[in-house]
């Protein structure tokens, strides 16, 4: 598969959108290592942004009553149950002085800031960091390894297997198919370098949902129009930190410059490598993958497959430019032939 970037050239999405001196581009990232399954997340992203429940249905055993990132749902808690992998080892959180990767934006929310007054207050005083927290216990709910919510610990607990969770969301693609499909305007890019629809102005063609690559973007089906994830672009124009990455009790989801988080991420990968989880790595971090990278990235502890992500995700719009030159090429030949016919028939 070719780079993205030889077909579209490498891409800063707002500049490139048309914004003047646009801040840096902020985005996600997901550490799976340390997701508890709690849905916090769902549960924030729902009520500041007003999205209707998705019904209750438990999926048979499962504890994902959400099932998929849907009009409804633009935030989808995961849970996989596998067996463990030969020779894997929970890394343990005592003893770790540092924790999981924090990026300044979302610790500033953690450690009880004043400014931002969204779906979870700040923290009291006197409450410890995220990292303290984690370091409290020998086990940390959501790593490999460690139980599933309501079961026992003790003699009786299973060790032969894991819990996976990941906290899904729209990816904010550097090449957003979505974007170059839209035939209203409906969708744009933001000064942050994310993707906003604007439901005022989509006319329901469906055209952003056969696009996506990541099957994110859904219709409701009372009125047809399509909805996702917005990043919060209403919080984040006030200096806030997106529902979600607020409510996350464990800092799963981190929001922050994206170049940052970046860093962090791969310092997060050593670190779990170092600690005995050979099968950590990042999703969607490469700028030069099929999408030219993704806003929105993942630390995951098994193929891409298991989380229910495409493995080599591509912009669906990529054969765009080729398309549209050989069409021009064949316009200009056409011409060139009717030109050639008339004279040749006057003559």
């Amino acid at each position: 598969m070719p780079d993205i970037n030889s077909l579209y050239g490498p891409l800063d999405p707002a500049p490139d959108a048309g914004w003047v001196d646009a801040p840096p581009r902020m985005g996600f990232f997901t550490d799976t290592s340390v997701c508890i399954g709690c849905k916090a997340c769902e549960v924030a992203c729902k009520e500041w942004n007003a999205v209707p429940d998705s019904g209750f249905d438990l999926l048979g055993m499962s504890y994902d009553n959400t099932g998929a990132l849907t009009a409804n749902s633009w935030r989808h808690v995961a849970f996989v149950e596998q067996p463990r992998p030969a020779g894997h080892r929970t890394p343990p959180f005592a003893g770790d002085p540092t924790g999981p990767a924090t990026s300044p934006a979302t610790a500033a929310v953690g450690a009880g800031t004043s400014t931002d007054t969204g779906t979870t207050p700040g923290l009291p005083p006197g409450r410890p960091e995220p990292a303290a927290r984690m370091a409290a216990g020998p086990e940390f709910l959501g790593m490999p390894g460690t139980q599933p919510p309501g079961r026992a610990t003790g003699a009786e607990s299973r060790t032969d297997f894991r819990w996976l969770m990941m906290s899904d969301v729209c990816k904010h693609c550097t090449h957003a198919a979505c974007l170059d499909v839209c035939p209203t305007g409906s969708l744009f890019r933001t000064e942050f370098g994310t993707v906003v629809v604007q439901e005022d102005i989509c006319n329901g063609c469906g055209y952003c949902i056969s696009a996506c690559p990541y099957g994110v973007i859904d219709q409701r089906k009372d009125d047809g129009r399509a909805w996702k994830c917005t990043l919060c672009y209403d919080r984040l124009g006030a200096g806030m930190t997106p529902a979600c990455a607020q409510a996350c009790p464990t800092e799963s989801i981190q929001y922050g410059p994206l170049d940052e988080l970046r860093d962090r991420a791969a310092r997060r990968v050593a670190t779990l490598h170092e600690r005995g989880v050979p099968e950590a790595r990042l999703y969607g971090h490469d700028p030069t993958d099929g999408v030219g990278g993704d806003g929105a990235f993942f630390l995951l502890l098994d193929e891409p497959e298991v989380y229910g992500l495409p493995p080599d995700p591509v912009v669906t719009t990529r054969d765009l430019p080729q398309m549209w030159k050989r069409a021009g090429l064949a316009a200009l030949a056409m011409a060139a032939a009717t030109v050639a016919a008339f004279v040749g028939g006057s003559s």
